[in-house]
Parts: structure tokens; C-alpha cells; sequence
């Protein structure tokens, strides 16, 4: 191997992931992804979050199971369990904030 090569793709940092999900407890529908992203699009995702008061939970995993998948997809079933642990998170975190 020639040491003078330079592979900027093994030595690039890690560039940060989101997903976001869309569901209705009343509903009947499973949770639908809205949007998954890397780098830019990914603070975006969390930028849009924070400013409508979406709760933002942090799962380097799910964010990986999820970025494969497309926006406007159901959520897999393999996956519910994982979500369903997400979604007692948002519901704890809006229970504590209605005091």
C-alpha cells in the first residue's frame, strides 16, 4: 500500500443521524416515518424538534434501522418494541412537563 494514500472516507468523522416518526395514539395506524437524515438534514430534524417541543429521544441503533427504511414507510413490526420504549420516553417526558 502506498503510504502516501489518503482515504478520506476511513478517516472521516462520524457525521450525526435522525429520524422522525409520526403517530397517533388514538389511531389505529402504526408509526410512520416523516423524515431521516445525516449531517445537515439531521440537525435540521432536531432543529425543527426542539422548536415545535417534540420530544427528542437518542438511539444511535434505531436511527440506523430507521435511515433504511423510506419517509412515508409504516414502521416495520420488527421494530415496535424498540419504538414502543421511545414512545413511553415522550410520554413521561409530557407528563412531566404538564407538572
Amino acid at each position: 500500500m502506498n503510504p502516501r494514500y489518503y482515504d478520506a472516507r476511513r478517516n472521516a468523522p462520524d457525521r450525526p443521524a435522525a429520524a422522525a416518526l409520526s403517530y397517533d395514539p388514538a389511531g389505529a395506524e402504526p408509526p410512520e416515518i416523516v423524515a431521516v437524515g445525516r449531517g445537515l438534514t439531521a440537525e435540521e430534524i432536531v432543529r425543527i424538534a426542539r422548536e415545535h417541543d417534540i420530544p427528542v429521544h437518542q438511539d444511535a441503533g434505531l436511527v440506523q434501522a430507521l435511515s433504511k427504511l423510506e419517509v412515508g414507510q409504516a414502521l416495520p413490526r420488527e421494530l415496535y418494541a424498540v419504538v414502543a420504549e421511545v414512545l413511553a420516553f415522550v410520554y413521561a417526558v409530557d407528563a412531566q412537563a404538564a407538572g
